[in-house]
């Protein structure tokens, strides 16, 4: 088993990134959480991983930390829910919020995911209860990186939409999340953030 990876970030496209350890390319898909944290291009990154042998594919998913980890390995581990919308989950919701909805029983909140319809969000609230631990804080980027050019503004949110249907949103619906977020200034991963924010708010 692979739990963790640092090395040299030579790639990130929400949810793909590659990091090169000793010669060698790691690919994998990583929660929006993981990707808030990386560093530029280039520079060393490290993230904890899990990986998933299939007949045709072996599939190598990053996290931010060691709980959000934990949160999807309980995750997929309810019957329905498997490695892509345990990621999906938590792209979409940090692992205290998501916690924070068992608790309360509030399977509003967990409908807004993509790929979780009410029974999901139910079976999840009862199959998750007993099986929470501490969360950990969710990590939110102080200031967005400032950018003027109208160019690289469009070229955010065309990267911004992409994810979101990456993710497992609707074009029509990561669009109009898009469309919600003041993106002047952002980057597209702030851009995916904030539109993120607005589906669990």
């Amino acid at each position: 088993m692979i739990g963790l990876l640092r090395g040299k970030l030579l790639h990130k496209q929400p949810p793909y990134l590659m990091i090169e350890v000793n010669g060698v390319g790691y690919e994998l898909e990583a929660t929006m959480n993981a990707f808030y944290g990386l560093p530029p291009v280039g520079d060393e990154a490290t993230l904890y991983t899990h990986l998933v042998v299939r007949e045709d594919a072996h599939l190598l998913y990053g996290f931010a930390d060691h709980d959000e980890r934990a949160m999807f390995r309980n995750l997929i581990r309810i019957n329905g829910v498997g490695a892509r919308l345990a990621l999906t989950i938590l792209s979409g919701i940090s692992v205290d919020a998501f916690s924070r909805c068992v608790r309360e029983n509030d399977s509003e909140t967990l409908v807004r995911l993509p790929g979780v319809g009410k029974k999901t969000a139910e079976r999840l609230i009862i199959e998750m209860r007993d099986r929470l631990g501490h969360g950990a804080d969710d990590g939110i980027p102080s200031e967005p990186r400032r950018g003027d050019h109208v160019d690289t503004v469009k070229d955010a949110v065309s990267d911004a939409v992409s994810a979101l249907i990456a993710l497992g949103y609707k074009p029509q619906e990561a669009s109009r999340m898009v469309r919600r977020v003041e993106v002047a200034g952002m980057d597209s991963e702030h851009i995916i953030r904030s539109a993120l924010q607005t589906m669990v708010e």
